[in-house]
């Protein structure tokens, strides 16, 4: 069975938060990126490997909102 891939809408100290108590290390999901709403100019940057977890050794991508195709 494959992992189940998850957007996680926000890049802030909740939404990292959730990805390190749940998603992290979890091999069911592979978040695939955040998205940045609440701290301005972060978007474009990683959420780095050293606290994404051996699951994302490349860090995980960190997308504007807006910018996302419906």
């Amino acid at each position: 069975m494959s992992a189940t891939k998850v957007l996680i809408m926000g890049a802030a100290g909740r939404d990292f938060h959730n990805f390190n108590t749940y998603f992290r290390d979890n091999p069911a999901y592979e978040v695939v990126a955040f998205t940045a709403t609440q701290i301005p100019g972060i978007e474009g940057r990683l959420y780095p490997a050293e606290l994404a977890g051996s699951l994302y050794p490349q860090g995980i991508r960190i997308h504007e909102e807006n910018a996302l195709e419906p």
